[in-house]
């Protein structure tokens, strides 16, 4: 296979640091150290103290860097730890365009963090991309794009959008979570900077908490650099050999993932307890040729509001094998009231005025049998009902 390139499939085995050229171990070693030994002043093995590189996380970045098309890979302690950094780049003054359903902690940061440092941002519909033009100002510096976004699947044109943000000098963020390198590379498609929250389905089983960044920019790179080693939210050696096997069947656990989801959404969009369902894999919700397009799947998450017929805390207390949790992507399939779970810290007129209502339920469709997830459902939906009294 040497100097030919491999399938997406072998790069996942083989990616990075392929094993240990030292002993022939398979598997990358755990360099569970904080600093290494210099043969003299100036004269290090290329490693001198584990925030600033170590050889498993190295390994893991060198890997996310090749599955997204990209030329550098970081990987920190959290997904919010790789977007802070990344917003680093920006000064006093700048401004930051997100989409306008995007994860809460995003919103979060930006609001009651970078804000106290001058770096303001704005809420767009970024899949309207005349809106997304005429938000343009000149103190704009940067564009955010969740596709699709979280929690509500709008689908953004993320050609298009860094077309239109390229020609305005802006620099292109996508957080790729929900969608992976396996079904959406959004370098290939424009962006400047790809995130991940990679606790999700990188990481895939619900036991690790990492993010991730990637550029094939070297000016970002070499910034990124000294922005992950001065800030220092890096992440750990073992934890990164933990991404690393996850990574190793994530297009085994997509596939079923993806099955699953198309299952349970035809599902959810055939019960009388459903008033609305958002899937970005059905023909007639908005920006499904866009997702053909940019991406090879619909992804495994799909949003839902349920009927006022339906008590949503008896339906969330009435599901039994699917676990109302935090998170999404593992191998387990959760569910999360986005209103008092994951977007709580975005102010309810703003939550409402985009869609997330307070009857608005996301679920994450885990590699569990379908059937059984359907009737796990079924059993809440009963449960759940509200029924008159004489």
């Amino acid at each position: 296979m040497k100097g030919k390139a491999q399938k997406f499939n072998t790069r996942l085995i083989h990616g990075g640091i392929d094993g240990d050229a030292q002993t022939g171990a398979v598997s990358v070693p755990i360099y569970q150290t904080s600093t290494f030994r210099q043969d003299g002043l100036g004269e290090s093995r290329g490693y001198e103290y584990s925030r600033t590189g170590n050889p498993t996380r190295k390994s893991l970045e060198e890997l996310i860097a090749q599955l997204e098309g990209g030329t550098a890979g970081f990987a920190f302690g959290s997904g919010m730890a790789a977007i802070t950094t990344v917003l680093a780049l920006f000064h006093s003054g700048d401004r930051v365009l997100i989409s306008s359903n995007v994860y809460g902690g995003t919103f979060r940061v930006l609001d009651k963090v970078f804000q106290n440092f001058g770096i303001s941002y704005g809420i767009v519909d970024t899949s309207d991309l005349k809106l997304l033009e005429s938000s343009i100002t000149s103190d704009v510096k940067a564009l955010m794009i969740e596709s699709p976004a979280n929690p509500l699947l709008t689908v953004t044109d993320i050609a298009a959008a860094a077309e239109i943000a390229h020609r305005h000098g802006l620099t292109v963020i996508v957080d790729n979570t929900f969608m992976t390198p396996y079904l959406q590379r959004p370098l290939e498609l424009g962006a400047d900077i790809v995130v991940h929250s990679a606790t999700k389905y990188l990481g895939g089983h619900s036991d690790l908490v990492a993010g991730l960044a990637v550029t094939n920019d070297a000016r970002i790179a070499d910034r990124l650099a000294f922005l992950q080693n001065s800030m220092g939210g890096v992440l750990g050696p073992f934890d990164s050999w933990l991404l690393i096997r996850g990574i190793k069947t994530l297009s085994v656990r997509m596939d079923r993932h993806l099955e699953n989801a198309a299952y349970l959404a035809d599902f959810l969009r055939g019960h009388d307890g459903v008033e609305k369902v958002y899937y970005p894999g059905f023909p007639d919700f908005p920006g499904y040729e866009i997702q053909k397009k940019q991406a090879s799947g619909a992804g495994a998450m799909i949003s839902f509001v349920l009927s006022d017929r339906y008590d949503i805390r008896r339906f969330f207390k009435s599901v039994r094998l699917i676990a109302l949790a935090e998170s999404l992507g593992g191998v387990e399939s959760l569910v999360c009231h986005p209103a008092t779970m994951t977007h709580a810290s975005v102010p309810r007129d703003v939550r409402q005025k985009v869609g997330i209502v307070d009857n608005l339920v996301r679920l994450s469709v885990g590699i569990e049998d379908k059937k059984d997830l359907a009737d796990d459902l079924s059993n809440a939906f009963e449960q759940s009902i509200r029924r008159e009294t004489v």
